[in-house]
This record gives C-alpha cells, structure tokens and sequence, in this order.
C-alpha cells in the first residue's frame, strides 16, 4: 500500500480548534500536481501546503500551495504553518534546521524565521516576497453585493475599495462598524458578477473586510470571503493581512514609520486568529512587511494513495 505522511497545525492561534487549519505534506516527492490538487480538494482547508527539495540548494525547500480549487503563488499561514512543522525537525532534505527558512514559491523567495521558547518552535515570522502593489479601485455596490450588505456600511474615508497585492491579490474594503462586520453574509452570484468585471491575479476574487477600532487604528478586526475558491470564509489570512497593512502604512502622512498592526479575523467563526504585522515604510515607501504568528499542532496520519 502507497501512503504519504501529513500534518495539520491551527496556524496564528496557541489554542487547539482556533486558528486557521493547515495540512502539510512535508515529503511530496512523486506526487503529481492533480494528485496535489486531489489531496487538497479532499482535505477542503482554505490551503494545503505540499514540500518539494529547492531548486537552489542555497534555499530550504520548494513550496507549492493548493486550495481547495487550485494552485496559489503565495499565502501567509501555509507558510507560517509549514516553517512550524519543518522546524521541529532536526534537518529538511538532508540539511540542518536553523532558526532561519529560505522556500521557493511562485510568488517568489519567502523568508523565515523559527520563533523558539524552551528549545521548541512555537511560531514563526515570515516576510512579504513581492513589495506593495495597488490596482483597480472596486465599486461600493460590487463589495456590497458580495456580501449581501448596504453599500452605505463600506467607509471611503481612507480609501475605496481596491486590490491591493504583497504576493496574492485581494480585494479589500473598510466598514463602519462591528455590526457590519458581523452581518456580512457571502452571495456566491456576486462573487461570480465581481470577478467576471474586475481583473485579478493569481487565484479567483476573494475579498477581505475589516472594521479599524476607534481607539487604535492599528487594531483590526477582518473577515475574509474566498467562495468561488470553495473557501466560503477563512478564519486568519496572512497574505490578506499583510497587503491591508502595508495600504495602509502607505496611506499614512508619516514619510517614515516602523509599526506593529495586530488582525483579529475568525471571531464570527468561533476560530479567533491572532495575526502580527511589522510593517516598515521609509520616504513614503513601504519597504518591508513582516507576518507572524503562533501555531498548535492538531493531527498526523498518513494518506493512502494506492490500494
């Protein structure tokens, strides 16, 4: 019988079942791309991450990443989840475990660092692979009929709603309260008519909401919609978090800032994610956008492949 081993984690959560659930497959070596892209439809999580040896033996590994509907250029929790998982071990592919992670992804080179407490990875930091891009701004009435909400809940006062990418491109948009936040319900034919209008890039149109709390504005609560990637709401996105954090550093009159910004995103779900941004910016550019986050491990098995 042909089994390949996995591992799942809750990723940007010290608490088992909250988080944002991650597969990995840290050998895929032999494993086609639809026979990826079948694990990752059967385990259904928002992404399933599958390790390959690097190209450059420089690097620590190669990275693919699946949804449930198809292959991603980059994500912020598979990789977090990943150097997690990778870093319990003593050596990947023959190479020594240090507290640093080099992955080959689409998107580019991610880099890693191990987070340690007591001699055990507990989380880890990942940085942006591509710098701060903004396209087309979104129609209010285009956010709105996504998720089933009043065009008048969505704040235009910082920005409309736009893509905004650091490796993975969302569509995002502000709302004016809690409330709003938690009556956001996703219609699938608007997801359907947003996509077929607006240009994206890299995986289908997914939007990120989120409500700023009014005594800091660096304190974020988000929900994210992923539908037509069979992904109806996922409970902590790195990649999401980390273009809306870097948008709005840029936004900020200060020419020159270094700032933590903390998202909450999964409370409706009743998975609490807890995601940390460093975001650096100088002369008005943002220069560097960390993402990081604590991990839990949740399952290990093996999946069977042939009779």
């Amino acid at each position: 019988m042909h089994t390949i081993s996995y591992v799942t984690v809750d990723v940007f959560t010290s608490t088992r079942f909250e988080g944002n659930p991650l597969a990995v497959i840290s050998d895929a070596r032999g494993l086609t791309d639809a026979a990826m892209q079948k694990i990752a439809t059967e385990f259904n999580y928002s992404e399933v991450t599958f390790v390959l040896p690097p190209d450059d033996p420089e690097n620590s590994a190669r990275v693919r990443i699946f949804t449930p509907t198809m292959e991603i250029p980059f994500a912020g929790h598979p990789n977090v989840g990943t150097a997690y998982v990778l870093g319990q071990r003593a050596e990947i592919f023959g190479k020594p475990v240090g507290d640093g992670l080099r992955f080959e992804e689409k998107a580019g080179i991610v880099e890693i660092s191990l987070k340690r407490s007591g001699g055990r990875v507990t989380a880890a930091a990942i940085r942006a692979p591509q710098p701060l891009t903004i396209g087309d701004a979104i129609a209010e009435e285009t956010i709105a009929r996504c998720v089933t909400l009043d065009p008048g809940v969505i704040v235009t006062t910082t920005h409309a709603p736009v893509f905004a990418s650091v490796g993975l491109n969302f569509a995002i948009a502000e709302l004016n309260g809690l409330e709003a936040l938690a009556a956001a319900r996703p219609n699938l034919a608007g997801f359907h008519a947003a996509a077929g209008r607006q240009a994206t890039s890299g995986h289908d149109f997914s939007l990120f909401l989120y409500v700023r709390a009014s005594e800091d504005p660096w304190h974020i609560r988000a929900r994210m919609f992923a539908p037509l990637d069979n992904v109806p709401e996922d409970p902590a996105t790195g990649s999401a978090s980390a273009a809306l954090a870097a948008y709005l550093v840029s936004l900020a009159p200060d020419a020159d800032m270094n700032i933590r910004i903390t998202i909450e995103q999964g409370v409706e779900m009743g998975r609490r994610s807890v995601i940390a941004l460093d975001v650096a910016k100088s002369a008005g550019i943002v220069t560097d956008v960390v993402i990081s986050g604590s991990c839990v491990p949740v399952m290990r098995g093996e999946i069977l492949l042939q009779d």
